[in-house]
């Protein structure tokens, strides 16, 4: 699809097959999540611009790439989000965080908006955006409408997951942002889940369910 990149490293997708599984444990759910991400955060970050600066080795003055610009605002879409955030932190611990708090009614799949906190200057920086599953992506598209509100212009959306009809949806409401998905996947069942998928996420990773 276009303006989709599917990530399809085979780390990646060794690591989401384990996590499919529904005999994998929380913790080693946790752990995948964690080491999944790093990998997903290296390639959404591959072209970042870089400019040089003068640094000195213990050997000569050279002049070196480094990252260009503001810092990186990371935008976690709790609670799932949280998952994808810490392995990403941890590739680029100098970033900014975002939350919103958003949740699906069951009955409606609509989102509910319960918080939201963001740097000031969001205008000026690049978002990537985090949640595990693109389901019908209405959550998705309401937090990168409040995002969008705040000034933001530069956004990317990631995720472990993609239903054809969130990547669909998503698309019409925001066709400027790119998808960065490890797996499109055959659908949404008749409850929004997507199949085959790997269940609830957050349930998963917080053993909740």
């Amino acid at each position: 699809m276009d303006g989709v990149n599917v990530i399809d490293h085979p780390l990646v997708q060794h690591k989401l097959t384990i996590m499919r599984k529904k005999e994998t444990s929380t913790a080693g759910f946790r752990r995948l999540l964690r080491e999944i991400s790093m990998l997903l955060c290296y390639e959404v970050t591959r072209d970042l611009e870089l400019t040089l600066e003068t640094i000195e080795t213990p050997l000569v003055e050279m002049k070196a790439p480094i990252v260009e610009g503001k810092k990186l605002v990371f935008v976690s879409i709790l609670r799932a989000g949280n998952g994808l955030l810490e392995g990403m932190l941890e590739l680029v611990p100098s970033a900014r965080v975002s939350h919103i708090g958003l949740y699906r009614d069951h009955d409606t799949l609509q989102p509910v908006e319960y918080y939201f906190k963001a740097p000031d200057d969001l205008d000026e920086r690049l978002l990537i955006v985090v949640d595990p599953m693109l389901a019908t992506g209405n959550s998705s598209i309401a937090a990168v409408h409040k995002l969008k509100e705040r000034g933001a212009k530069n956004i990317r959306f990631l995720c472990l997951l993609a239903a054809p009809e969130g990547i669909r949806n998503f698309q019409e409401a925001h066709p400027d942002v790119k998808i960065y998905t490890a797996s499109i996947d055959s659908h949404l069942n008749e409850k929004g889940y997507i199949v085959p998928g790997l269940g609830d996420a957050g349930d998963r990773m917080y053993g909740t369910k």
